[in-house]
């Protein structure tokens, strides 16, 4: 079992005063024995309120940040240590519930009975234990599986800024692999809004998959604290069934940037001097504290799959910056593909995998990968031309790339099984093979002569039928005009 932080013995009972509070921030002193690092401390009139220790200031004094709201806390009141960091429930009982970061149950059930409670602050599993074998983990949504396939224990980013599709996506992934996944499936929630929350809990309750589930949240209006510290709570957790139960975890996290953002409040608070765009100075460990931690080890593997706000569409934030160097496949979002009705917006060109290698995903996969990416490069430096002088004055060459290209495009379009409701299609999922054999009939120009709109939100090659092809949003590109479909 790997060992958690906390390594002292400490004394049954430990009280100090409150020296100051300064909204989240509360100063302590303790006369006999001075709380560690990470310890987590309770205070109020009926002890309520709960501190973690970030800092000891002298031989008698601590500073640490309120994971709860600080109302009703005052000079002189008294401080209980707990003897031990902030801890989380794991075992099998926690399965199909959800909890808030102090492992309280917020489904409106009763309370979880028959569980353990591990502290939050674990070290990653050290590399003797850490598997070397590469496989893909296959998410039913064509263009992931074929331009960025996921690695079965690693890391996947969604990155894209508000209004983008993360959320939707993230929740079409839990739809597609938790009916499929033979594992367990842990959604983290950090700084995201109450609405999603519930919406998703119903949502899985209704698709009847809650029962190899759990959930852990931290909203929007709690303090900075509670959202730092959630993403630690829920990896607890994913760690208890991969070393413990031996089964594979599927860990989704929405958002990994309020995590950042969360950490980035609490320094300000506890008056560090900011770095390179008001981030805090420790963000890279902090990141990395979280991330070394999913690992896929000789017990079995923690797959995680991250929504990442971009603030602003600005890929050089360091937020972003510092998020891409954990991960193992890349998925960015377009704005301006969402704009043009293609969903899901995922930008092809910018999207990568590190699985997508011919010794991993196979010669054929990888040829016909590169295909698409070659045939997207040539379309987006002939746009211009297409803006200026139309397509007809292309060389027929260069038109026939143009047509591939807005073909691979409607293809690559899916209609979700989370957006049914709104679209009035019927979700697919579609297996790689079938997203390969379609892709590589594109390209062959096998589908020259039928209609772009065929091709859209459809699942499978087969689909394509030239009278029952659903109306795309009219999208022109400059002189770009309705001949470029060829419908007769």
């Amino acid at each position: 079992m790997e060992k958690t932080l906390e390594k002292t013995p400490r004394p049954l009972k430990n009280s100090g005063v409150v020296v100051s509070v300064r909204g989240s921030v509360v100063v302590m002193r303790f006369d006999n024995h001075l709380p560690p690092i990470y310890s987590l401390l309770h205070a109020g009139p009926k002890k309520q309120i709960a501190i973690e220790v970030l800092s000891q200031l002298d031989g008698h004094r601590v500073r640490g940040i309120a994971l709860t709201p600080t109302q009703g806390l005052a000079r002189g009141m008294a401080v209980e240590d707990t003897g031990g960091p902030l801890q989380a429930p794991v075992g099998k009982e926690i399965l199909s519930r959800m909890f808030d970061v102090f492992g309280n149950v917020i489904d409106r059930g009763e309370a979880v009975s028959d569980v353990e409670f591990r502290g939050v602050h674990r070290l990653p599993p050290p590399l003797s234990r850490r598997s070397t074998k590469s496989e893909i983990f296959e998410t039913g949504i064509k263009v992931i599986d074929v331009l960025a396939p996921l690695e079965r224990g690693g890391k996947a980013g969604l990155f894209g800024g508000a209004g983008v599709g993360k959320t939707v996506l993230l929740t079409e992934m839990i739809h597609n692999m938790v009916a499929h996944h033979q594992g367990v499936s842990i959604f983290c929630g950090i700084g995201e809004r109450c609405r999603e929350g519930e919406e998703l809990y119903r949502e899985m309750k209704e698709a009847g998959v809650l029962s190899n589930m759990v959930m852990v949240f931290s909203q929007m209006n709690e303090p900075p604290g509670s959202r730092f510290r959630v993403g630690h709570a829920a990896l607890t957790m994913a760690e208890y069934f991969r070393d413990d139960e031996h089964r594979d975890v599927l860990l989704l996290i929405d958002n990994i940037f309020r995590f950042i953002q969360a950490g980035s409040e609490v320094s300000g608070l506890m008056g560090q001097m900011p770095s390179r765009l008001g981030y805090q100075p420790t963000m890279g460990t902090e990141l990395s504290s979280l991330e070394e931690r999913i690992a896929n080890t000789d017990t079995g593997a923690i797959t995680s799959i991250q929504a990442v706000y971009v603030p602003a569409d600005d890929f050089t934030d360091p937020a972003a910056v510092h998020t891409f160097s954990h991960l193992s496949a890349s998925i960015v979002l377009s704005r301006k593909l969402a704009g043009e009705g293609l969903y899901p917006a995922i930008d092809p060109l910018q999207s990568s995998s590190k699985m997508a290698m011919p010794s991993i995903v196979g010669e054929h996969h990888y040829r016909v990968a590169r295909d698409i990416r070659k045939t997207f490069a040539q379309y987006t430096e002939l746009k211009d031309i297409i803006a200026m002088l139309g397509l007809e004055q292309l060389s027929p060459e260069d038109r026939n790339v143009v047509l591939r290209a807005r073909r691979l495009e409607r293809f690559l379009t899916q209609p979700f099984f989370t957006t049914e409701q709104f679209t009035g299609l019927k979700g697919k999922l579609v297996p790689l093979k079938d997203a390969l054999d379609g892709c590589e009939r594109i390209l062959r120009d096998e589908f020259k002569d039928i209609p772009e709109s065929a091709l859209y939100m459809i699942g499978s090659i087969k689909e394509a039928k030239v009278d029952q092809a659903p109306v795309q949003p009219e999208t022109k590109h400059g002189g770009e005009h309705e001949k470029t479909t060829h419908e007769a």
